[in-house]
């Protein structure tokens, strides 16, 4: 039924893949399906904010991330599932749908972790608007 599943990971917020890890592990067996790990890297090129970094940060910050990325991986996800990380730049939600369409996956499994900022309230938790917004069958993992 599934052969790519995304699964959206914060690497600083625990409560983003605790819950969405093993439910996303035990459909990937189920199913033989790949596991995609995506990441999303905020967008530091904006003129606006770029101004505020240094000239190589953005480059520092994937390097950074993507070594981090790869140690959650090494450290969460088991040998006999096939896994790709993917870090790509932009808003969360935004950018999990994008990265959605371009590798294709059937299915995309998120945690719902509201943390309650402003921000929340002001465009809601970015499960949602994965929910409404992506084109591909999404599971919420409460």
């Amino acid at each position: 039924m599934y052969s790519k599943i995304m699964l959206p990971v914060d690497l600083n917020e625990e409560a983003s893949w605790s819950k969405a890890l093993p439910t996303a592990l035990m459909l990937c067996r189920t199913f033989g399906a790949s596991l995609h790990v995506v990441t999303v890297l905020p967008d530091y090129r904006m003129p606006m904010v770029g101004s505020y970094f240094p000239k190589d940060f953005a480059k520092k910050a994937h390097e950074a991330i993507t070594a981090a990325l790869h140690d959650f991986i090494k450290a969460n996800v088991p040998d006999d599932i096939q896994v790709q990380s993917v870090i790509v730049d932009g808003s969360p939600w935004e950018a999990i749908i994008k990265a959605g369409k371009k590798l294709d996956v059937d299915l995309i499994v998120m945690a719902s972790h509201t943390k309650r900022k402003f921000v929340d309230y002001v465009l809601g938790p970015n499960a949602e608007h994965v929910v409404h917004h992506a084109k591909m069958s999404v599971m919420i993992v409460r």
